[in-house]
């Protein structure tokens, strides 16, 4: 099996970890185990890498890729865990660092079988982990209206919410939706739609993976548990893809980068002093050099930051 992931971003994401032998660093999201590979070899023989992934087909692949290391600990976990994960190991810190990169693989968005993309027609499933009893069909076929209505604005930050809502809603009640080209097609029927614009059925389809593999949840609570863990001058480097992701990514490192954020109002000032430095203000973009290699580079952000 070949697992097709372009490490997006890889020697901006390399700097920004100030790879060190002898230091443990986490990939919380291995994927094919392209960034694991560079950073396994960097490290090498004294350091160890921790790498995570919920995806059988990354992990099968990043195995394979990564065989000839004996630095590195491979997880079948989702990325929440790897403060248990740490304390089954007995390490108390991530004395190195840690890289998210939150991005679906090439391989999963052109799967014929995982209908995360409408460019394959395949059944509605859009789950990271099999193992996760809720899929995309069951998000469409039995939430309420005003449920996707919520999730479409909130996670897709699509305009046309409450009417695509609403169609879908009456559209099931006759036959429920079993494919991607189902859900797409009928979605270009009830929403305008100008050739040469995005196709109206992309935010939804954002907005339903969010909701099934509850991304948005799972990376605010892992950047609170995760900075804590960081040892002093360690580094956290994540790469999104959409402003939500990097909302909550700009957001996290702001308030651990400030020493006060109480609000004008409140009697006296309860903050802890802060935990992190940024180490670039701004996110990090592809150079021409990757757009042109790796068109889906344009709409990664990177931002790193080092703990104090």
């Amino acid at each position: 099996m070949e697992f097709n992931h372009y490490p997006v971003l890889l020697n901006e994401i390399l700097e920004g970890l100030n790879l060190t032998s002898g230091k443990v660093y986490v990939d919380a999201t291995l994927g094919g185990g392209g960034y694991s590979y560079e950073i396994a070899k960097a490290i090498q023989p004294t350091g160890t890498l921790i790498a995570t992934d919920v995806d059988d087909d990354a992990l099968l692949a990043a195995k394979e890729k990564l065989k000839e290391f004996d630095n590195v600990k491979i997880f079948k976990n989702n990325y929440s865990k790897i403060p248990q994960i740490l304390n089954e190991l007995g390490m108390e810190k991530i004395t190195g660092g840690i890289v998210f990169d939150l991005g679906a693989s090439y391989h999963q968005l052109t799967s014929d079988s995982r209908g995360f993309s409408f460019s394959k027609d395949s059944m509605l499933d859009m789950r990271y982990d099999l193992t996760l009893e809720k899929t995309a069909k069951d998000v469409v076929n039995e939430y309420k209206e005003e449920e996707l209505v919520q999730i479409f604005s909130e996670y897709g930050e699509e305009r046309f919410s409450k009417t695509i809502a609403r169609e879908i809603v009456k559209q099931r009640k006759l036959k429920s939706f079993e494919t991607t080209k189902e859900l797409a097609d009928f979605i270009c029927k009830a929403v305008p739609f100008k050739a040469g614009h995005i196709h109206p059925a992309t935010k939804v389809f954002q907005a339903i993976r969010i909701e099934v593999n509850n991304e948005l949840k799972n990376l605010q609570q892992t950047l609170e548990k995760i900075i804590p863990l960081l040892e002093k001058d360690a580094r956290i480097v994540v790469v999104s893809f959409h402003s939500l992701e990097d909302r909550i990514v700009k957001k996290a490192f702001r308030q651990y980068s400030s020493n006060c954020n109480c609000k004008p109002n409140d009697p006296i000032c309860t903050c802890e002093p802060k935990k992190l430095e940024l180490v670039n203000k701004k996110p990090i973009l592809a150079t021409q050099l990757e757009l042109a290699q790796n068109p889906p580079s344009r709409s990664a952000k990177l931002r790193v930051a080092q703990r104090i």
